[in-house]
């Protein structure tokens, strides 16, 4: 299906050359064109530009091959480019909502065989087929909410086969799904109940069975750690993160979401591709990161939920840092991937600009799942994957109306959902 979209209110994120990733006061500087138009043909984006520009949409119109879209008063962006998510899970886990309502720390949860156990218990009580089905319902949603890319992450496995069950669900969503996929591997999520007392013997699984597995059915993109204080160490993080390699499988890692882990020292060590999380972060870490290459990511939704410290946007953007935005999308600590609410959230709770906010959750997004020459922003030649607003009076609307459904046509990979 070729498109035409016309009287475009604000284009907005367009280039003329692919950047990489938008950093520091840049990310305050969104690109846009008002009163404009858009051609998608074979999936891809074509053509922009302004309505008065010359010839403007006359030879595109004249083709009679494209099916128009009047976009007056509304505006036209990249879609989300959700690079953290956890979507893959069975059940909910409701119960511990309760629980933190109380008072309980994340710890004392996960201490009592709530947190990730919980969902590792219902994971290896579901079948592949019935774990598809209500993850394809969250898909879904996350599509109509405006989200275009997403990586989708294991973890709630902790056995070979059932990390194997994660990502073959993962596969079929790839493959059935509209939108974009990446899989990450993360075996080493939290040490099972079985390995308590001995969690050297679990990192040796995960090295020696679990990541031969999995790269010899080519299921993952990435490899993930959770380097945390009771989860794994920089040191263990180290030797999965190296064997990762080996397979060709680029690190992603969670880090200092608790404390200060050694995560962001560890991901910069073995060249991850993003660092995720980043609640504790200072200012070593910061001149670690301003000269690595890695993407760091923040995920204001588990922060909001947990009643964590919030991530120091602020400080990094204004240091010149490039930052992300993703949802973390998953039962525990972020039961929700409105990548719009994260918007709202990265504003109100980060102090970021709504530009700031955008473009981390589109073009740096799709730089922290290694889409960017493809995804993220309105360049010639990327992938048309693309959201229609309700009619609004600017960008900055969006995370200003936080409750608000303001998204009104998603396309991806240029067919109108």
């Amino acid at each position: 299906m070729n498109l035409l979209i016309e009287n475009i209110r604000s284009l907005l994120l367009v280039e003329k050359d692919n950047r990489k990733f938008v950093a520091g006061k840049d990310m305050a500087d969104l690109p846009s064109i008002d009163n404009a138009w858009l051609y998608v043909a074979d999936g891809l984006i074509k053509d922009f530009g302004s309505m008065q520009s010359q010839g403007g949409t006359t030879a595109y119109r004249n083709t009679g091959s494209a099916n128009l879209i009047d976009a007056s008063g509304r505006l036209v962006m990249p879609a989300f480019c959700d690079s953290h998510t956890h979507l893959v899970y069975a059940g909910s886990r409701e119960m511990e909502y309760r629980d933190k309502i109380m008072g309980l720390s994340y710890e004392q949860i996960a201490a009592r065989g709530g947190g990730i156990l919980n969902s590792v218990n219902l994971l290896r009580n579901t079948s592949e087929n019935h774990l598809y089905d209500q993850s394809m319902t969250r898909i879904r949603e996350i599509i109509n909410q405006g989200t275009g890319a997403l990586e989708i992450k294991s973890g709630y496995g902790l056995t070979t086969r059932d990390e194997l069950k994660m990502l073959r669900v993962i596969r079929k969503i790839r493959e059935t799904a509209p939108l974009s996929v990446k899989a990450t591997f993360l075996g080493a999520h939290t040490i099972p109940v079985e390995y308590k007392t001995n969690p050297e013997s679990y990192v040796d699984l995960v090295i020696d069975e679990m990541i031969p597995a999995i790269a010899a059915e080519k299921l993952a993109d990435y490899i993930d750690v959770f380097c945390e204080k009771g989860f794994f160490t920089p040191e263990q993080t180290g030797r999965i993160l190296e064997a990762g390699w080996k397979y060709g499988l680029p690190p992603k890692i969670h880090a200092n979401e608790l404390d200060f882990s050694g995560g962001i020292q560890a991901g910069v060590r073995h060249r991850a591709l993003s660092v995720d999380h980043l609640e504790y972060t200072g200012d070593e870490e910061i001149e670690l990161l301003r000269h690595s290459g890695v993407m760091p990511t923040l995920l204001p939704g588990a922060s909001f939920f947990l009643g964590l410290k919030d991530p120091p946007a602020r400080k990094m953007i204004d240091a010149g840092l490039a930052v992300a935005l993703a949802s973390d999308y998953n039962p525990g600590s972020s039961p929700s991937g409105n990548m719009k609410l994260m918007l709202s959230l990265a504003c109100i709770r980060l102090k970021m600009l709504p530009a700031e906010a955008i473009q981390a959750a589109t073009l740096n997004g799709a730089r922290a799942m290694g889409l960017e020459k493809t995804h993220g922003s309105i360049c010639k030649g990327k992938v048309a994957n693309l959201l229609i607003t309700k009619m609004i009076p600017n960008y900055d609307f969006l995370p200003y109306a936080y409750g608000s459904d303001l998204v009104d046509k998603v396309i991806l990979k240029g067919e109108v959902q």
